[in-house]
């Protein structure tokens, strides 16, 4: 399963939930697409209060403060 986390340079809350997602990867098959926001104005304008931003199959699963075990289990229910 292909993510994508939307993020931004000198992020704390990023920095976590990358290490939260890579812990993740050995227990669910994950490819993280790792996106800046500030390479679109778009991006900044859609994501920029509510970064990190996970998503799955277009669908935002996860964003702020992210939650190890909710995000573990949203992931296995979306990969069956």
């Amino acid at each position: 399963m292909t993510i994508t986390f939307y993020t931004k340079n000198h992020c704390p809350l990023c920095d976590k939930a990358h290490k939260i997602l890579e812990e993740l990867q050995e227990e669910v098959s994950l490819e993280i697409r790792k996106i800046d926001i500030y390479q679109s104005e778009e991006l900044i304008e859609k994501y920029g209060l509510m970064i990190p931003v996970i998503t799955a199959e277009g669908e935002e699963i996860q964003y702020g403060q992210i939650n190890k075990e909710s995000l573990r289990k949203r992931l296995l229910t979306i990969n069956k």
